[in-house]
């Protein structure tokens, strides 16, 4: 307490009492205090951080860590007087009354969710302290863990645990990958197998029409030329027929070891070729005639 002449900075308020009762808070300035009467405490407004050194708790399953964490809070500028009228050091409240609400906190927990839910029991934590600071005009702010650590032995177990875990998850996944690939090889394979069959169907179609259409063409050729053979037979007289017939017994006739045999139709072959020679005039006529005359 302070009283006569003094000057209030800019982050500070003045909590002034008069003969020991509480008068006013004043603002930043230059202010005097009459001495004996009036005394007045400064009170700094700022964000202060408080480290808290590394404590031991014990979580809902008996294990035994180690946890530090800091504190961030300041003085509401509209309550400033509590923390002058209603506790006697808020510095040290604030610090005992974050332990205390740590311990049961932690002690609601186990060491794995401690572990997993930091930000939960950083929140939780905050939550807790700044419902209960209010009274001494006291703004909890941001409460931050720094560390949990367990027990060597505890950690140990865990990090062979995570070891484990890790394994076990490796060998699910690459199994894992290996189901997905046989899946992925039977899916090509029955695809390939579908395209494969299609194909031989598709070509087996094309093959047969492509035979069906070679038929008909042969069909067609073979019946243009029996209707062109018989356009040509239909033209040839009697004459040309016997001199192929001729023409063929020569070629036959070559072989040393030919025999003709002449069927009763040559003769009517002939006739034409006889009738060729009767239209001539014979010797013997032509002697008679030339000794006539």
């Amino acid at each position: 307490m302070a009283a006569g002449p003094m000057v209030v900075q800019q982050y500070q308020r003045l909590v002034v009492q008069r003969l020991g009762t509480f008068v006013e808070v004043r603002r930043p300035g230059f202010h005097f205090l009459i001495p004996i009467i009036y005394n007045g405490t400064k009170v700094d407004t700022r964000e202060r951080v408080i480290p808290v050194s590394t404590q031991k708790y014990i979580t809902a399953d008996n294990v035994l860590v180690d946890i530090n964490f800091v504190i961030y809070y300041r003085i509401m500028e509209d309550i400033a007087e509590r923390a002058v009228l209603e506790v006697q050091n808020f510095e040290a409240a604030v610090v005992n009354l974050a332990l205390a609400t740590l311990r049961a906190v932690i002690g609601a927990t186990t060491l794995a969710s401690a572990l997993a839910e930091r930000e939960k029991i950083r929140d939780s934590l905050q939550i807790r302290l700044d419902d209960n600071t209010g009274r001494w005009g006291v703004k909890v702010s941001q409460v931050e863990i720094n560390e949990i650590e367990p027990p060597p032995g505890v950690k140990l177990a865990m990090e062979r645990q995570k070891s484990a875990d890790a394994i076990k998850i490796a060998d699910i996944t690459e199994s894992e990958g290996q189901r997905q690939a046989q899946i992925n090889r039977a899916e090509g394979e029955k695809q390939a197998a579908i395209l494969s069959a299609e194909g031989r169907r598709q070509a087996a179609i094309l093959e047969a029409e492509g035979d069906q259409q070679a038929t008909i063409l042969r069909a067609q050729g073979f019946s243009n030329a029996l209707e062109r053979i018989y356009q040509v037979a239909s033209t040839i007289d009697a004459k040309t027929m016997s001199l192929q017939y001729f023409d063929t017994l020569k070629s036959l006739g070559a072989s040393p070891s030919t025999k003709f045999i002449f069927p009763m139709e040559f003769t009517s072959m002939l006739s034409p070729f006889l009738g060729m020679g009767n239209t001539g005039p014979r010797p013997s006529e032509g002697n008679s005639n030339s000794q006539q005359r």
